[in-house]
């Protein structure tokens, strides 16, 4: 959700370049304050951003965008709150919010890096289903054009952005592979992205990797440990690193197959209405870790929180470690109201507990075993690309939990 903060900065110097004019028409034009004044003393009284909405509407002598002004105005509102969590969402952007949210999204189904040497883009993941692995694109393709139009020397949103487009329709993309190149179509459809991700080390240490709690988290976490289950697991670790958060009740399905019975999570609207889950008696009787780091959100860092609480609270019986980096701390959940135009704010309306009743907005969690990383590793972790035997958070999990 966080990624979304991003339309104001480029915006806020034309919205003010507005209202300078406005402003200036203000201060030379004594009718207009006269207007105003009278608005705003009347026995009807309207708000100062109704009135400004007018005299814009009605005076500016340049050329106005009201999208634009609306999406800055707007923008500027939430940004003044002060509240790092609440974000606008403009009309153009709110489809893929909530394709996000749905952990689906209209594309071809790859995963690509830029190589430096060549600046094309090689192509390192194929989600499996996709409409590029069914046209025949291959790993380790580089993509050279989209459309006929070169992508050498384009960033990574560039590319996307030819590569993406409305569900139904074809794109041409060019690829060179074994120094011949070749151009397949491929047809835009719906891509599933995947939630969790299994993986069973040596010495039966089940992985998993949630990447985040929206939806199909649950049914996917779920599947990936019956998955290690059968393959041997003798200990799941639990990889949230880089998750930022989701749904609540996505969460507490997950939790709720984990520990045994008692308080999971507690929220407290703006109102003053409480909301109480519970675990049954039924849970997962093996040693588990949690692996955070500071990119671990909302959700993710109360996962972690209910299962460090459960361990010190006596009520697991095997070996339970969370390790990583001090979460971000963020104790507020958000609802999301659209408005008017097809944009949309999520704005902070609550806020979470943890089954002690602490709330983690600003301090975060901190790790049982703190274990730091640099950029480097970090963005490897990030892109999946770090091997477990080189992963020092992991294998500082994997240590502790078979310690006797």
């Amino acid at each position: 959700m966080d990624q979304i903060k991003t339309f104001l900065t480029k915006n806020k110097e034309q919205l003010y370049q507005v209202l300078s004019y406005v402003l200036v028409a203000v201060a030379t034009a004594s009718v207009t304050v006269a207007i105003t004044v009278g608005v705003m003393n009347s026995s009807n009284p309207r708000s100062k951003i109704s009135v400004l909405e007018q005299l814009i509407a009605e005076r500016y002598v340049g050329q106005l965008d009201p999208v634009l002004v609306g999406d800055a105005a707007a923008e500027a509102m939430i940004e003044a709150l002060g509240d790092r969590w609440s974000y606008y969402i403009s009309a153009e952007e709110y489809a893929a919010y909530q394709e996000n949210k749905k952990n689906v999204y209209v594309g071809i189904g790859i995963t690509i890096e830029k190589d430096k040497q060549t600046g094309a883009f090689r192509i390192t993941g194929l989600t499996e289903g996709g409409s590029a692995a069914e046209a025949g694109l291959c790993l380790d393709d580089q993509v050279v054009a989209v459309d006929g139009q070169s992508v050498l020397g384009m960033d990574l949103q560039a590319l996307r952005d030819l590569v993406q487009g409305e569900v139904g329709t074809e794109v041409t993309v060019t690829v060179l592979r074994a120094e011949m190149q070749q151009s397949i179509i491929v047809t835009r459809k719906y891509i599933r992205t995947p939630v969790a991700k299994a993986t069973l080390l040596d010495g039966n240490v089940g992985v998993i990797r949630i990447r985040n709690f929206n939806d199909h988290c649950y049914e996917e976490t779920r599947a990936c440990m019956d998955q290690l289950l059968e393959q041997g697991a003798q200990m799941l670790v639990f990889d949230v690193r880089f998750n930022p958060g989701g749904y609540a009740h996505e969460m507490v399905k997950v939790l709720d197959d984990l520990l045994p019975e008692g308080q999971l999570f507690r929220t407290v609207s703006y109102s003053g209405q409480e909301t109480v889950d519970y675990s049954d008696a039924g849970f997962t009787d093996l040693p588990m870790a949690v692996l955070v780091n500071s990119n671990s959100h909302s959700a993710a860092e109360f996962f972690a929180a209910a299962m460090q609480e459960y361990k010190a609270a006596g009520k697991l019986e095997k070996k339970l470690v969370i390790v990583g980096e001090q979460t971000s701390g963020k104790g507020y959940y958000q609802n999301t109201f659209l408005l008017p135009d097809g944009s949309a704010v999520a704005l902070s309306v609550g806020k979470y507990y943890t089954p002690e009743g602490k709330n983690l907005e600003g301090k975060g969690l901190l790790p049982d075993q703190v274990v730091p990383v640099d950029k480097q590793t970090a963005d490897k972790i990030y892109a999946g690309m770090l091997a477990p035997e080189d992963d020092v958070q992991l294998q500082a999990a994997i240590n502790a939990l078979k310690q006797p």
